[in-house]
Protein backbone atom coordinates (compact mmCIF):
# COMPACT_ATOMS: atom_id res chain seq x y z
CA UNK A 1 0.00 0.00 0.00
CA UNK A 2 1.16 3.83 -0.84
CA UNK A 3 2.20 5.56 1.95
CA UNK A 4 1.67 9.54 1.59
CA UNK A 5 2.01 10.93 4.87
CA UNK A 6 3.56 10.18 8.55
CA UNK A 7 2.46 10.85 11.70
CA UNK A 8 3.85 13.58 13.30
CA UNK A 9 3.86 14.90 16.92
CA UNK A 10 2.60 18.46 18.71
CA UNK A 11 2.16 21.17 15.60
CA UNK A 12 4.78 20.47 13.54
CA UNK A 13 4.15 20.47 9.98
CA UNK A 14 3.95 17.04 8.23
CA UNK A 15 7.12 15.80 6.54
CA UNK A 16 7.68 16.11 3.20
CA UNK A 17 7.41 12.27 2.08
CA UNK A 18 6.03 9.93 0.29
CA UNK A 19 6.56 5.85 0.09
CA UNK A 20 5.99 2.61 -1.58
CA UNK A 21 7.58 -0.36 -0.50
CA UNK A 22 6.28 -2.30 -3.55
CA UNK A 23 9.17 -1.09 -5.59
CA UNK A 24 11.46 -3.28 -4.29
CA UNK A 25 9.84 -5.86 -6.16
CA UNK A 26 9.37 -4.21 -9.72
CA UNK A 27 12.34 -5.25 -12.04
CA UNK A 28 13.70 -4.01 -15.61
CA UNK A 29 16.04 -4.57 -17.77
CA UNK A 30 19.43 -3.63 -17.05
CA UNK A 31 21.12 -0.79 -18.67
CA UNK A 32 23.73 -1.38 -21.61
CA UNK A 33 27.51 -1.87 -19.89
CA UNK A 34 29.69 -0.31 -22.87
CA UNK A 35 29.33 3.01 -21.13
CA UNK A 36 32.00 2.19 -18.27
CA UNK A 37 34.55 1.06 -20.79
CA UNK A 38 34.07 4.42 -22.51
CA UNK A 39 34.64 6.52 -19.39
CA UNK A 40 37.56 4.24 -18.49
CA UNK A 41 39.12 5.48 -21.42
CA UNK A 42 38.99 9.04 -21.19
CA UNK A 43 41.79 10.80 -20.02
CA UNK A 44 41.96 11.22 -16.50
CA UNK A 45 39.65 8.77 -15.55
CA UNK A 46 39.36 7.22 -12.25
CA UNK A 47 37.00 5.44 -9.87
CA UNK A 48 35.86 8.42 -7.56
CA UNK A 49 36.05 7.64 -4.33
CA UNK A 50 33.53 5.87 -1.33
CA UNK A 51 34.02 6.63 1.57
CA UNK A 52 32.75 5.26 5.03
CA UNK A 53 31.60 7.35 7.25
CA UNK A 54 30.94 5.65 10.93
CA UNK A 55 30.26 9.48 12.90
CA UNK A 56 26.98 9.23 10.68
CA UNK A 57 26.30 5.51 11.08
CA UNK A 58 25.28 5.93 14.67
CA UNK A 59 22.84 9.21 14.28
CA UNK A 60 21.22 7.10 11.69
CA UNK A 61 20.66 3.74 13.97
CA UNK A 62 21.85 2.03 10.70
CA UNK A 63 24.94 -0.53 10.57
CA UNK A 64 26.95 1.65 8.07
CA UNK A 65 27.20 4.53 5.88
CA UNK A 66 28.93 5.17 2.76
CA UNK A 67 29.00 8.62 0.65
CA UNK A 68 30.25 8.27 -3.22
CA UNK A 69 32.33 11.36 -3.80
CA UNK A 70 31.64 12.98 -6.34
CA UNK A 71 33.72 16.32 -5.94
CA UNK A 72 36.45 15.89 -8.80
CA UNK A 73 34.75 13.71 -11.66
CA UNK A 74 36.84 13.87 -15.06
CA UNK A 75 38.40 16.99 -13.56
CA UNK A 76 35.26 18.75 -12.83
CA UNK A 77 33.43 19.27 -9.16
CA UNK A 78 30.19 16.87 -10.29
CA UNK A 79 29.12 13.59 -12.24
CA UNK A 80 27.81 15.47 -14.52
CA UNK A 81 30.67 14.73 -17.28
CA UNK A 82 29.63 11.06 -17.18
CA UNK A 83 26.36 11.29 -18.95
CA UNK A 84 27.14 14.51 -21.01
CA UNK A 85 30.44 12.32 -22.13
CA UNK A 86 28.69 9.22 -23.42
CA UNK A 87 26.04 11.34 -25.31
CA UNK A 88 28.13 13.57 -27.11
CA UNK A 89 30.26 10.36 -27.89
CA UNK A 90 27.08 8.52 -28.72
CA UNK A 91 26.09 11.32 -31.21
CA UNK A 92 29.77 11.94 -32.77
CA UNK A 93 29.63 8.17 -33.46
CA UNK A 94 26.65 8.60 -35.52
CA UNK A 95 28.11 10.73 -37.70
CA UNK A 96 28.78 9.84 -41.62
CA UNK A 97 32.21 8.31 -41.24
CA UNK A 98 31.92 7.55 -37.71
CA UNK A 99 32.62 11.01 -36.34
CA UNK A 100 35.66 11.43 -38.74
CA UNK A 101 34.50 14.03 -40.18
CA UNK A 102 37.51 16.82 -39.91
CA UNK A 103 36.03 18.74 -36.59
CA UNK A 104 37.35 21.94 -36.88
CA UNK A 105 35.46 22.39 -40.58
CA UNK A 106 32.49 20.77 -39.55
CA UNK A 107 32.12 21.15 -36.36
CA UNK A 108 28.59 20.14 -34.34
CA UNK A 109 27.19 23.27 -32.33
CA UNK A 110 25.87 21.23 -28.86
CA UNK A 111 23.12 22.84 -27.14
CA UNK A 112 22.09 22.71 -23.73
CA UNK A 113 20.12 24.36 -20.88
CA UNK A 114 21.34 24.17 -17.24
CA UNK A 115 21.70 24.78 -13.50
CA UNK A 116 25.65 24.97 -13.66
CA UNK A 117 27.02 21.39 -13.34
CA UNK A 118 25.40 19.79 -16.62
CA UNK A 119 26.21 22.89 -19.13
CA UNK A 120 29.52 23.03 -18.05
CA UNK A 121 30.27 18.96 -18.59
CA UNK A 122 28.92 19.50 -22.10
CA UNK A 123 30.97 22.20 -22.81
CA UNK A 124 34.40 20.45 -21.58
CA UNK A 125 33.40 17.84 -23.88
CA UNK A 126 32.84 20.14 -26.84
CA UNK A 127 36.16 21.67 -26.27
CA UNK A 128 37.67 18.37 -25.83
CA UNK A 129 36.07 16.58 -28.71
CA UNK A 130 36.56 20.16 -31.31
CA UNK A 131 32.84 20.72 -31.68
CA UNK A 132 31.22 24.27 -30.47
CA UNK A 133 28.95 24.69 -27.36
CA UNK A 134 26.02 27.39 -26.36
CA UNK A 135 24.59 26.79 -23.07
CA UNK A 136 21.30 28.38 -21.50
CA UNK A 137 20.99 29.50 -17.75
CA UNK A 138 18.38 30.18 -16.19
CA UNK A 139 17.69 33.22 -13.39
CA UNK A 140 19.44 31.99 -10.45
CA UNK A 141 22.59 30.36 -11.46
CA UNK A 142 25.70 32.02 -9.92
CA UNK A 143 27.73 34.46 -11.44
CA UNK A 144 30.53 32.24 -11.18
CA UNK A 145 29.60 29.12 -12.73
CA UNK A 146 28.14 31.29 -15.87
CA UNK A 147 31.99 32.19 -15.80
CA UNK A 148 33.01 28.88 -15.48
CA UNK A 149 30.40 27.50 -18.39
CA UNK A 150 32.16 30.61 -20.47
CA UNK A 151 35.91 29.47 -19.57
CA UNK A 152 35.37 25.76 -21.35
CA UNK A 153 34.66 28.19 -24.32
CA UNK A 154 31.08 27.75 -25.01
CA UNK A 155 28.93 30.42 -25.67
CA UNK A 156 26.36 31.28 -22.95
CA UNK A 157 23.33 32.33 -23.25
CA UNK A 158 21.55 34.02 -19.51
CA UNK A 159 18.05 33.44 -19.53
CA UNK A 160 15.07 35.69 -17.69
CA UNK A 161 13.36 32.68 -16.25
CA UNK A 162 13.11 29.36 -14.50
CA UNK A 163 14.85 25.91 -15.52
CA UNK A 164 12.36 24.77 -17.94
CA UNK A 165 12.20 28.66 -19.65
CA UNK A 166 15.80 27.62 -20.67
CA UNK A 167 15.10 24.08 -21.78
CA UNK A 168 12.68 25.77 -24.17
CA UNK A 169 15.05 27.72 -25.36
CA UNK A 170 18.07 25.59 -25.88
CA UNK A 171 15.33 23.40 -27.81
CA UNK A 172 14.44 26.16 -30.01
CA UNK A 173 17.75 26.93 -30.57
CA UNK A 174 18.72 23.22 -31.34
CA UNK A 175 16.70 23.52 -34.61
CA UNK A 176 19.50 25.24 -36.32
CA UNK A 177 21.25 23.48 -38.84
CA UNK A 178 24.29 21.21 -37.45
CA UNK A 179 23.10 21.64 -33.82
CA UNK A 180 22.49 18.89 -31.58
CA UNK A 181 20.23 19.33 -28.19
CA UNK A 182 22.28 17.51 -25.44
CA UNK A 183 19.59 17.22 -22.55
CA UNK A 184 19.28 15.21 -19.92
CA UNK A 185 15.49 15.95 -19.18
CA UNK A 186 13.10 14.20 -21.82
CA UNK A 187 9.74 15.35 -23.61
CA UNK A 188 7.55 13.44 -26.10
CA UNK A 189 9.81 12.84 -29.46
CA UNK A 190 13.37 14.08 -28.11
CA UNK A 191 14.10 10.64 -25.68
CA UNK A 192 17.37 9.63 -27.57
CA UNK A 193 20.26 11.89 -26.32
CA UNK A 194 18.59 11.90 -22.51
CA UNK A 195 18.44 8.06 -22.75
CA UNK A 196 22.13 8.48 -23.52
CA UNK A 197 22.88 10.65 -20.67
CA UNK A 198 21.19 8.00 -18.23
CA UNK A 199 23.41 5.07 -19.48
CA UNK A 200 26.68 7.06 -19.07
CA UNK A 201 25.56 7.24 -15.54
CA UNK A 202 25.60 3.68 -15.12
CA UNK A 203 29.26 3.91 -14.45
CA UNK A 204 28.75 5.72 -11.26
CA UNK A 205 26.52 2.88 -9.89
CA UNK A 206 29.08 -0.41 -11.48
CA UNK A 207 31.96 1.45 -9.28
CA UNK A 208 29.54 1.64 -6.56
CA UNK A 209 29.16 -2.19 -6.55
CA UNK A 210 32.50 -2.77 -6.76
CA UNK A 211 33.95 -0.39 -4.09
CA UNK A 212 31.26 -2.24 -1.91
CA UNK A 213 32.15 -5.60 -2.21
CA UNK A 214 35.63 -4.56 -1.44
CA UNK A 215 34.10 -3.32 1.97
CA UNK A 216 32.46 -6.60 2.50
CA UNK A 217 29.05 -5.65 1.60
CA UNK A 218 27.47 -7.42 -1.20
CA UNK A 219 24.56 -4.80 -1.31
CA UNK A 220 23.21 -2.00 -0.01
CA UNK A 221 19.98 -1.43 2.12
CA UNK A 222 19.53 1.81 1.28
CA UNK A 223 20.96 4.37 -1.59
CA UNK A 224 19.75 8.51 -1.54
CA UNK A 225 19.64 9.86 -4.58
CA UNK A 226 19.50 13.65 -5.42
CA UNK A 227 16.60 14.38 -7.81
CA UNK A 228 16.02 17.32 -10.07
CA UNK A 229 14.93 16.22 -13.42
CA UNK A 230 15.22 12.91 -11.97
CA UNK A 231 18.14 11.40 -14.41
CA UNK A 232 20.34 10.14 -12.11
CA UNK A 233 17.60 8.44 -10.02
CA UNK A 234 16.56 6.89 -13.14
CA UNK A 235 19.17 5.15 -14.07
CA UNK A 236 19.94 4.47 -10.05
CA UNK A 237 16.40 2.41 -10.52
CA UNK A 238 17.52 1.03 -13.69
CA UNK A 239 20.86 -0.15 -12.02
CA UNK A 240 19.00 -1.84 -8.89
CA UNK A 241 15.97 -3.06 -10.42
CA UNK A 242 18.23 -3.92 -13.19
CA UNK A 243 19.67 -7.04 -11.08
CA UNK A 244 19.53 -10.76 -11.66
CA UNK A 245 16.20 -12.03 -9.34
CA UNK A 246 16.98 -13.73 -6.41
CA UNK A 247 19.43 -10.70 -5.16
CA UNK A 248 18.72 -8.28 -2.17
CA UNK A 249 17.04 -5.13 -3.69
CA UNK A 250 17.80 -2.02 -1.80
CA UNK A 251 15.35 0.84 -1.28
CA UNK A 252 16.17 3.58 -3.64
CA UNK A 253 15.09 7.84 -1.69
CA UNK A 254 14.75 10.17 -4.19
CA UNK A 255 15.66 13.78 -2.11
CA UNK A 256 14.81 16.91 -3.53
CA UNK A 257 14.62 20.74 -1.98
CA UNK A 258 10.92 21.62 -0.74
CA UNK A 259 11.39 24.60 -3.44
CA UNK A 260 11.05 22.36 -6.25
CA UNK A 261 10.05 18.90 -5.22
CA UNK A 262 8.54 17.75 -8.84
CA UNK A 263 9.49 14.02 -8.08
CA UNK A 264 7.27 13.78 -4.89
CA UNK A 265 4.63 16.17 -6.25
CA UNK A 266 4.26 13.47 -9.33
CA UNK A 267 4.62 10.42 -7.20
CA UNK A 268 1.24 11.74 -5.06
CA UNK A 269 -0.33 12.18 -7.65
CA UNK A 270 0.61 9.16 -9.44
CA UNK A 271 1.02 11.04 -12.68
CA UNK A 272 3.80 13.40 -14.32
CA UNK A 273 3.63 16.70 -12.61
CA UNK A 274 4.82 19.91 -12.80
CA UNK A 275 5.25 22.27 -9.93
CA UNK A 276 6.57 25.75 -9.53
CA UNK A 277 10.12 26.51 -8.33
CA UNK A 278 11.03 28.74 -5.67
CA UNK A 279 14.71 30.12 -4.67
CA UNK A 280 17.17 27.22 -3.48
CA UNK A 281 20.55 26.69 -2.28
CA UNK A 282 20.41 23.36 -3.92
CA UNK A 283 20.41 25.07 -7.44
CA UNK A 284 21.14 22.12 -9.77
CA UNK A 285 18.17 20.20 -8.13
CA UNK A 286 15.99 23.20 -8.81
CA UNK A 287 13.93 21.82 -11.39
CA UNK A 288 9.88 22.03 -11.87
CA UNK A 289 8.97 18.71 -14.27
CA UNK A 290 10.42 15.70 -13.92
CA UNK A 291 11.86 13.78 -17.22
CA UNK A 292 9.29 12.10 -19.18
CA UNK A 293 11.92 9.71 -20.31
CA UNK A 294 12.42 8.82 -16.42
CA UNK A 295 8.53 8.98 -14.98
CA UNK A 296 7.97 5.78 -15.33
CA UNK A 297 11.22 4.64 -13.52
CA UNK A 298 10.52 6.84 -10.83
CA UNK A 299 7.15 6.21 -10.27
CA UNK A 300 7.78 1.92 -10.77
CA UNK A 301 11.26 1.83 -8.98
CA UNK A 302 11.41 4.44 -6.51
CA UNK A 303 10.59 3.61 -2.84
CA UNK A 304 10.50 7.01 -1.19
CA UNK A 305 10.60 10.65 -1.75
CA UNK A 306 11.00 13.57 0.63
CA UNK A 307 11.89 16.97 0.56
CA UNK A 308 14.70 19.16 2.96
CA UNK A 309 14.98 22.26 3.29
CA UNK A 310 17.77 24.89 2.34
CA UNK A 311 18.54 24.46 6.37
CA UNK A 312 19.06 20.83 6.52
CA UNK A 313 21.50 20.75 3.02
CA UNK A 314 23.07 23.40 4.69
CA UNK A 315 23.60 21.45 7.79
CA UNK A 316 24.72 18.18 5.95
CA UNK A 317 27.62 20.13 3.83
CA UNK A 318 29.01 21.15 6.99
CA UNK A 319 29.17 18.25 8.52
CA UNK A 320 30.09 16.27 5.61
CA UNK A 321 33.18 18.83 5.71
CA UNK A 322 33.83 17.62 9.39
CA UNK A 323 34.56 14.38 8.42
CA UNK A 324 36.56 15.15 5.34
CA UNK A 325 34.27 15.52 2.54
CA UNK A 326 33.75 18.27 0.05
CA UNK A 327 29.85 18.18 -0.69
CA UNK A 328 28.16 21.39 -2.41
CA UNK A 329 23.75 21.44 -1.47
CA UNK A 330 23.07 19.08 -3.68
CA UNK A 331 25.84 16.56 -3.11
CA UNK A 332 24.63 16.95 0.81
CA UNK A 333 21.10 16.81 0.22
CA UNK A 334 20.61 13.27 0.34
CA UNK A 335 22.29 12.78 3.89
CA UNK A 336 19.66 15.65 4.72
CA UNK A 337 16.92 13.28 3.52
CA UNK A 338 18.28 10.25 4.98
CA UNK A 339 18.22 11.97 8.06
CA UNK A 340 14.83 13.46 7.52
CA UNK A 341 13.20 9.80 6.93
CA UNK A 342 14.99 7.94 9.61
CA UNK A 343 15.07 10.04 12.41
CA UNK A 344 12.23 12.31 14.20
CA UNK A 345 8.51 11.82 14.92
CA UNK A 346 6.85 8.94 12.62
CA UNK A 347 10.62 7.35 11.80
CA UNK A 348 9.38 3.99 13.33
CA UNK A 349 6.78 3.90 10.48
CA UNK A 350 9.29 5.31 7.41
CA UNK A 351 11.95 2.73 8.35
CA UNK A 352 9.76 0.07 7.99
CA UNK A 353 8.41 1.01 4.39
CA UNK A 354 12.08 1.37 3.61
CA UNK A 355 13.20 -1.93 5.27
CA UNK A 356 15.88 -0.46 7.08
CA UNK A 357 17.20 -2.36 10.15
CA UNK A 358 19.99 -1.45 12.73
CA UNK A 359 22.30 -2.94 10.79
CA UNK A 360 21.55 -1.68 7.52
CA UNK A 361 24.18 -0.21 4.58
CA UNK A 362 23.26 3.37 3.41
CA UNK A 363 24.64 4.75 0.45
CA UNK A 364 24.51 8.46 0.23
CA UNK A 365 25.49 9.92 -3.45
CA UNK A 366 27.41 13.04 -3.15
CA UNK A 367 27.03 14.41 -6.69
CA UNK A 368 29.16 17.59 -6.56
CA UNK A 369 31.98 19.27 -4.40
CA UNK A 370 32.45 22.75 -3.02
CA UNK A 371 34.00 23.83 -5.88
CA UNK A 372 30.75 23.15 -7.71
CA UNK A 373 28.64 25.42 -5.65
CA UNK A 374 30.04 29.30 -5.69
CA UNK A 375 28.02 30.15 -2.62
CA UNK A 376 29.60 27.76 -0.26
CA UNK A 377 33.06 29.18 -1.54
CA UNK A 378 31.75 33.05 -0.71
CA UNK A 379 30.48 32.09 2.41
CA UNK A 380 33.78 30.44 3.76
CA UNK A 381 36.08 33.56 2.53
CA UNK A 382 33.36 35.65 5.03
CA UNK A 383 33.65 33.03 8.49
CA UNK A 384 36.39 30.85 9.50
CA UNK A 385 35.53 26.87 9.31
CA UNK A 386 34.72 25.85 13.10
CA UNK A 387 35.48 22.30 13.32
Amino acid sequence: MDQETDSQAGSAPPLPWYARPAARSWTCAPAPSDARDFHASLPGYARTPLHELPALAGGLRVGRVFVKDESERLGLPAFKALGASWAIHQVLARRPNGGSTDAAAHPLNLIAATDGNHGRAVARMARHLGQRAHVFVPDGVHAVAVDAIRGEGAEVTEVAGSYDVAVRRAADAAAAPDAVLIQDTAWDGYEEIPSLIVEGYSTLFTEIDAQLAENGVESPSLVAVPVGVGALAQAAVTHYRGRPAGGAAPALLAVEPEAAACALASLRAGRLTSVPTGVTAMAGLNCGTPSSLGWPALRDGLDAAVAVTDAASAAAVRDLADLGVSSGPCGAAPLAGVRAALTGPGAAERRAALGISPSATVVLLSTEGAAANPHLREESAKEPVQR
